[in-house]
């Protein structure tokens, strides 16, 4: 029977799930002096950050752009912790080119803030103060996020470094709390105009998972303002995967041991508390259990509660059993002759899309593309990846999955065709995932993909803890505090590392 975690005087910690979350927490405890594992079933970490590779071209399979590389961002903290190089990356900017329907000219999400403010003053006329509010309210929350906060709070310790990163400024948010964007757009006279709605809607889905009327006020602040300088969204030289390759890198230097292909069957619960997880190794067959005083789970938490089975806190079970329907993803990959690409094309864009989605109208297509020199293409050759939301259901339900695969491809294809020159003669290669695709290879329940939705119910104050109800069990990921994206979950982290450095077992 393996026994990975030898440490008899340090705290033994496993990690379940080698997600960017899962990997930047098992690397900041393995420097802090913890004898760390960290299990995954798939082929290579990062899990939605990660990469793959086909005939020459190199696709990022989720996230494509990440924040917070910037000095002070959380990306930039972390690496500048584990003492790992900063990954070279440029700016995005225009961060995104928003075409909506009918319209040639694209909305650009520019990273300059003055130049940002003139473009929403010219396509949104007499939306300012709207959008002042979204910059105050950023304001404050940023320099709130960035005293490290624990939300929601779960004990006294949770409760004590939630009050203490409180200021005066900080109280700006508290009227706004349970303000959804569209209580906001209704509240200055907005609630009719269409297409400021509609821009909304795709730029919030990306984000939040869920349309204006349902994002929570405080979650879209700064979804809607951190493309902008001093902050801002980056393109990574070379994938995605450098992320976790760098975070590998600190995880084994500092002793911690990483095990892909290795399948976490069960969390063992005793007494109220996590104590072992049952491993299987997908290459043998061979299973057996591994002791921790710590479980960190960087995982879904609909997954969470099928490794607990029937040690899942009932209330708790409950809770994730309630939760709307979360969102699916299917993608399509694009090798493709750089004739295809207009000349100045934006690194992302975001079209209306007719693909159908678990969210009803004005479902987004976003759209990321590669650049000469930045690894992801050969010479002469880019990348092509648009993703769109849609319903994981159907793509369990259906009869025929390799139709509906292919109808959603030539419809992808299609909307694409409108903007990029693609024909048989500059299509290198195609390749679409759907939420079966990504559950076989990422384990997430269903394919879902983008966490459970920043609704008021389930943002901030409201969600799902990183402490869970079982005693050193903690969770990581965008089911948690402050939601999806490769920054997100990094945040989510780090609040488990100190919230474990603060019990004092080493």
């Amino acid at each position: 029977m393996p026994n990975y975690l030898n440490g008899k005087a340090k705290s033994r910690v496993i990690v379940v799930g080698a997600g960017i979350g899962g990997l930047t927490a098992a690397a900041l405890l393995a420097r802090l002096g913890y004898s760390v594992l960290i299990l995954d079933q798939a082929l290579v970490p990062g899990g939605c950050a990660s990469t793959f590779k086909r005939k020459g071209f190199t696709f990022d399979v989720g996230a494509t752009q990440v924040a917070g590389l910037e000095p002070g961002g959380i990306h930039h903290r972390i690496f500048t912790e584990l003492g790992i190089d900063i990954p070279e990356a440029t700016t995005c900017d225009p961060a995104c080119a928003v075409f909506l329907p009918g319209e040639s000219e694209p909305i650009n999400v520019w990273q300059n803030r003055q130049k940002w403010q003139e473009e929403r003053q010219r396509q949104f006329p007499g939306s300012e103060p709207f959008w002042g509010l979204l910059a105050a309210l950023f304001k404050a929350s940023w320099d709130f996020q960035g005293r490290d906060p624990v939300l929601p709070p779960r004990n006294l310790w949770d409760l004590w470094q939630l009050a203490s990163s409180v200021r005066p400024g900080t109280l700006i948010t508290v009227p706004y709390t349970l303000f959804t964007v569209g209580d906001a757009l209704r509240a200055y006279g907005l609630g009719s105009d269409r297409r400021l709605r509609t821009f909304l809607d795709l730029q919030l889905k990306l984000y939040s998972q869920v349309s204006a009327e349902e994002t929570a006020l405080l979650y879209a602040a700064t979804a809607l303002s951190v493309s902008q300088a001093p902050q801002g969204l980056y393109h990574l030289q070379g994938s995605m995967q450098v992320l976790s390759d760098r975070l590998v890198e600190a995880l084994e230097r500092d002793g911690g041991k990483l095990l892909m292909r290795h399948t976490v069957e069960h969390i063992k619960v005793e007494n109220g508390k996590a104590t072992a997880v049952v491993i299987k190794n997908q290459k043998t067959g061979e299973v057996w259990t591994e002791s921790a005083d710590h479980v960190v789970t960087n995982v879904t938490v609909q997954n969470l509660v099928k490794l607990l089975g029937d040690k899942a806190p009932g209330g708790y079970k409950k809770r994730v059993n309630k939760l709307p329907q979360a969102s699916g993803a299917f993608v399509v990959y694009l090798g493709v002759d750089e004739s295809a690409i207009p000349p100045g094309c934006p690194p992302h864009l975001q079209f209306l899309s007719d693909i159908n989605g678990p969210i009803g109208e004005n479902n987004s297509l976003f759209v990321s593309v590669s650049h000469t020199g930045d690894g992801r293409a050969p010479s002469g050759q880019a990348t092509i990846i648009a993703s769109s939301f849609v319903d994981p259901e159907q793509w369990w339900q259906t009869e025929d999955y390799q139709g509906l695969k292919q109808k959603f491809t030539e419809e992808a294809v299609s909307k694409l065709s409108q903007y990029f020159y693609l024909k048989p003669e500059t299509i290198i290669y195609t390749e679409a995932a759907t939420p079966r695709t990504f559950a076989h290879y990422t384990a997430r329940d269903r394919g879902i993909v983008g966490g459970i939705g920043q609704r008021i119910p389930t943002f901030g104050p409201f969600g799902f803890a990183n402490r869970t109800p079982i005693k050193g069990l903690w969770l990581v990921g965008d089911s948690t505090h402050p939601g999806e994206g490769t920054a997100g979950v990094s945040y989510s982290a780090l609040t488990v590392v100190r919230q474990i450095e603060a019990q004092g077992l080493k």
